[in-house]
């Protein structure tokens, strides 16, 4: 099955899983991907997540974080530069998401990072998400 834009599909899983309230979610490997991860990991977003090989496939299985009271800490997750969109922003630009309550996740020269860390280092990109 080919996909056109695998990171729009781990947004979607994600979204789907908190929906229902799952514990982990298994996505797809890739080095962007994993990134994201990270970021979402640094942020609070997800507990954390494990690679899992399952022959010669490999996958992401994120572990998903909840409050006390069940509600889980991601709100909502939106896919923002598409493939036919792409949506670059230099320094100056960097969105904010919700007044800062939320996070925009940002492809730059330096690598994947928050829109704030993007800020601290004075670098645009591409946004690839917004994170709430």
């Amino acid at each position: 099955m080919s996909m056109s834009d695998p990171l729009a599909d781990m947004c979607t899983r994600i979204r789907n899983a908190v929906a229902a309230r799952h514990e982990t979610v298994r996505v797809p490997h890739s080095k962007v991907k994993r990134a994201v991860a990270d970021v979402l990991q640094r942020e609070g977003y997800i507990a954390g997540y494990t690679e899992e090989a399952e022959g010669a496939r490999q996958y992401l299985r994120l572990r998903l974080n909840y409050r006390p009271d069940r509600r889980s800490t991601l709100s909502g997750i939106r896919r923002v530069s598409r493939p036919g969109l792409r949506v670059y922003v230099n320094k100056g630009e960097i969105p904010r998401v919700y007044g800062g309550l939320g996070v925009a996740i940002m492809s730059t020269s330096h690598g994947v990072m928050s829109g704030q860390e993007a800020w601290r280092a004075k670098v645009g990109g591409e946004v690839l998400c917004y994170v709430w």
